[in-house]
């Protein structure tokens, strides 16, 4: 793995800590492919199959609401014993089978709330301290970042308002942290966004009975994990090899069954396009896949999802994926720039734009970065390339009004970008074409690539935006390159002089500007020269005058100061 730090931006090579002011930067990396699969494909049911399926989930929903409420008043006091008897209590209201994926359900939702819990501590811990920061500084007082010093608001209504607001974070801190010591979370099954919009819904849209209907569908519950060793995968969801479905029905709806050990077959066949022999090979070989039933009402359909776990794949070693080079890609708010780098860094061909389009729904906006992503993975594939340079982007931290004061402009822009988005879709499509993805750190990439990429690589043909050098800057760095052209070389250690600044290369009067102290050994001996020759003539230093210190001054050589005469020619001539 090539570590990158400060000290290779500035010197060209080397490790260590960074140098003149520019922190130190983390190592590239290979990330690690996906670790599920999960397709999905449509159902086309008849009326009576969709009334079945209606009345199953509902009633299973109601099941899950409840011990999702019982498993929140138990908080962090949960154990074996208590899942063990929430359990039973659910197998003899339906089924063990649904009683487990139940269960199992509820703890995945207690514990990513909980998570959630602990993610909004952090933030709000964050903004109160960075409030803090600026209340302690003059007003209008400027950010020193040598010091640490954040800058003062620009007016006192401002200092007030702001000091206020941290009173307000202040006491949402204490009950978020009350609540997290008692163990207590807050879910809404189907979600909390779509319980608001139901004191919205002329804005929204919809009227009472379409909200109604989506929250219904919302609130159901017809998912199972998979079992391996089972027939197909799943007992509880089967789907087999032609794609018929049936499914387990919970005791008290035992009547509707038409198929025996009181299982109900629907009429309609799945048939998965994407990755469709996969999930064959998997349930002809009885291997566990998870199904999930689900109703979108907005389009009057039903989907199923089929997912399952990947054995942990072996990370590409770095060296190994960027052997053929690397595609260097600069995020951006509506396009993905990108460029070919060879092995040594150098950009080959034309930079290339893929652009995409983030308002709209959010389907809109998931089939615009997949677009996008296919025309990236297809470009690297034609240049030959194995690998994808990425910044590893993360604005968690970056969004809110202390860091980018009131641009509010800015903050909407990097609240919307799909940076996680991204990365897990980039990651899971680059898998499928064994493509590895390096994630870097982002630090000064669009600052240096501008300076130093942007200019030389322009021409009267060809412009070269910011966001092309980036992605130069992206590629050189997960080739272990520096990204600043022109760094200064390395002092001397042993001898007198060091090499002058570059504005001054001639000999002009005057001394250098470093010196050696008198105690250093042989400072008064010539300075060596580099290794290999400059030109295609003798190599420096290897002449008959190597080490003539006469030589050096032209004045004073011997050779200068001899008259010379040319013989008289002979007259017989």
């Amino acid at each position: 793995m090539v570590l990158v730090d400060c000290r290779d931006e500035v010197f060209g090579a080397g490790g260590g800590e960074g140098v003149g002011g520019l922190r130190e930067l983390a190592a590239s990396f290979v990330v690690p492919g996906p670790a599920g699969v999960a397709i999905r494909d449509r159902l086309r049911l008849s009326e009576s199959d969709a009334a079945v399926l209606a009345e199953v989930g509902v009633f299973l929903g109601s099941l899950a609401a409840g011990d999702l409420a019982e498993r929140c008043r138990q908080g962090i006091a949960h154990d074996a014993a208590s899942w063990t008897v929430r359990k039973r209590a659910l197998t003899g209201k339906s089924s063990a089978r649904w009683a487990g994926s139940i269960t199992k359900a509820t703890h995945d939702q207690w514990a990513l709330a909980r998570r959630g819990q602990s993610a909004h501590i952090g933030w709000l811990r964050g903004q109160i301290t960075a409030i803090e920061a600026r209340l302690a500084r003059p007003l209008g007082a400027k950010a020193d970042k040598r010091e640490g010093l954040a800058r003062g608001y620009a007016s006192r209504s401002e200092w007030h308002a702001k000091s206020r607001r941290k009173q307000a974070l202040e006491d949402r801190l204490a009950v978020v942290e009350a609540d997290w010591a008692a163990g207590r979370v807050r879910v809404v099954r189907g979600g909390k966004r779509l319980a608001n919009t139901r004191h919205h819904l002329a804005a929204a849209g919809l009227d009472e009975q379409a909200w109604r209907a989506r929250w219904q569908a919302a609130r159901m519950f017809l998912s199972a994990d998979g079992e391996s060793g089972k027939r197909f995968g799943n007992e509880t969801i089967r789907i087999t090899d032609t794609g018929r479905i049936s499914i387990r029905l919970p005791a008290p709806l035992a009547h509707l069954a038409n198929a025996p050990h009181g299982r109900y077959m629907l009429d309609a066949t799945v048939a998965f396009q994407h990755r469709g022999q996969e999930w064959r090979d998997r349930i002809t070989a009885n291997r566990a896949v998870a199904y999930r039933l689900h109703h979108d009402t907005a389009r009057g359909r039903w989907y199923v999802t089929a997912s399952w776990q990947r054995a942990a794949a072996p990370a590409l070693p770095l060296d190994a994926a960027l052997a053929q080079g690397v595609v260097g890609v600069d995020m951006n708010d509506d396009h993905l720039a990108a460029w070919h780098l060879d092995g040594h860094g150098n950009p080959v061909g034309e930079p290339q734009r893929f652009y995409y389009d983030l308002t709209g729904s959010t389907e809109h906006r998931d089939a615009q970065l997949r677009h996008a992503l296919s025309r990236l993975l297809h470009y690297t594939r034609r240049c030959g390339a194995a690998a994808i340079a990425l910044e590893d982007l993360d604005f968690v931290a970056e969004k809110g009004r202390e860091k980018h004061g009131r641009n509010k402009r800015f903050r909407r822009l990097i609240s919307r970008f799909p940076t996680a988005r991204l990365k897990a879709r980039l990651v899971s499509m680059a898998a499928e074409q064994d493509v590895a993805v390096v994630a870097v750190d982002p630090a000064y990439t669009s600052k240096w690539g501008a300076q130093h990429w942007q200019k030389p690589l322009t021409t009267p043909r060809r412009k070269i935006s910011r966001h092309d050098a980036a992605s130069i800057a992206v590629g050189r760095r997960a080739l272990g390159h520096p990204i600043r052209l022109g760094a200064p070389p390395r002092p001397l250690r042993h001898w007198g002089r060091t090499a002058p600044p570059p504005a001054h290369q001639s000999d002009v009067p005057g001394h250098r500007t470093v010196q050696a102290r008198p105690e250093a050994r042989r400072r008064e001996e010539p300075r060596p020269h580099p290794l290999g020759p400059r030109t295609g003539c003798a190599p420096p230093g290897g002449g008959a005058k190597a080490g003539d210190q006469c030589a050096q001054h032209r004045s004073g050589h011997a050779a200068e100061h001899r008259s010379w005469h040319q013989g008289s020619l002979p007259l017989s001539l």
